[in-house]
């Protein structure tokens, strides 16, 4: 008896992570806006697929300042474009990020 081929391109096809949704964004969506205003009041504008570079470089240097999977981060940061890039940049490499709300 043959066994089922299995269903690719469903959810259970790989790993449900937060990184995922971004890396999926980025290739499906790459000039898609993602919009932020800055504390300054001037607006950010970028793509997923400038979003996920920038999530990448800055993974990296986290990893070169011994940042490692399973570390806590604590970030205290506004809600703008710079913490998007923390929390998936944080979350994509393994470790854990931790927001500060001072309020």
């Amino acid at each position: 008896m043959s066994r089922p081929l299995p269903l690719l391109g469903q959810m259970m096809d790989r790993p449900l992570s937060i990184i995922a949704l971004l890396q999926y964004a980025a290739r499906c969506h790459a000039t898609t806006e993602i919009v932020s205003r800055n504390c300054e009041g001037t607006i950010h504008r970028y793509g997923y697929g400038d979003a996920y570079a920038r999530v990448q470089k800055l993974a990296h240097a986290l990893v070169s300042l011994g940042v490692n999977p399973g570390d806590r981060v604590a970030t205290l940061a506004w809600n703008n474009h710079r913490h998007f890039e923390l929390y998936f940049a944080i979350s994509g490499m393994g470790a854990v990020c931790h927001t500060i709300n001072p309020r």
